[in-house]
């Protein structure tokens, strides 16, 4: 009979970081010598999904009221997301040498 976590035990040999569920707290940790023990989940570690970017062109649209929109042109915005939260991380700026 085959062990439950056999794959992942082959793929920790090979090198693979291997993670364990925390059920109390429902994370997933980091463990560099697992037990295998079959009450627990394992699993490899995800690669971490890399940032993405997006820039855009803001402009006035009314001095008045200083109201704000998305133009056609040369980008002046660049907007940076976290790969895992997709949270804005940072904004930036550009000068026309730039985009």
């Amino acid at each position: 009979m085959k062990h439950k976590h056999a794959d992942l035990i082959h793929a920790w040999a090979d090198g693979a970081q291997i993670q364990i569920r925390n059920d109390l707290d429902d994370i997933w940790l980091d463990t560099n010598s697992p037990s295998w023990d079959a009450k627990y989940q394992y699993r490899i570690k995800p690669e971490p999904k890399e940032d993405f970017v997006h820039e855009i062109r803001i402009g006035v649209y009314n001095q008045v009221s200083h109201g704000v929109r998305l133009e056609i042109g040369h980008n002046n915005l660049r907007l940076i997301f976290d790969g895992e939260t997709e949270e804005l991380k940072s904004a930036v700026v550009l000068s026309r040498g730039q985009e």
